[in-house]
């Protein structure tokens, strides 16, 4: 789902990395799977996505994760990831 022209909640079923790769591509106005070389960088070359996915599952006792932040760039965004599932682009 859209959150107003900048950000993407994160469906209950995806992870933060598809998360990323879906809010890019619909900002960038092209399927997700057209994000790819040449014209576009992998999400990996710019960030590990296991490590991104495990930065907000749940904790070992399965209780979720209360806060958490991780920004970086990715395909000329500056790319920012809440524990709420909420994608930012700027």
């Amino acid at each position: 789902m859209k959150e107003g022209n900048n950000g993407v909640e994160q469906s209950q079923h995806m992870t933060p990395s598809q998360a990323v790769v879906e809010a890019v591509a619909d900002a960038e106005s092209v399927p997700p799977e057209s994000l790819c070389p040449p014209e576009y960088d992998p999400l990996h070359s710019v960030i590990d996505p296991q490590a991104l996915d495990a930065l907000f599952e749940p904790r070992a006792d399965g209780t979720p994760r209360s806060s958490g932040r991780v920004s970086f760039t990715f395909c000329g965004y500056d790319v920012t990831v809440d524990s709420d599932g909420t994608v930012t682009l700027e």
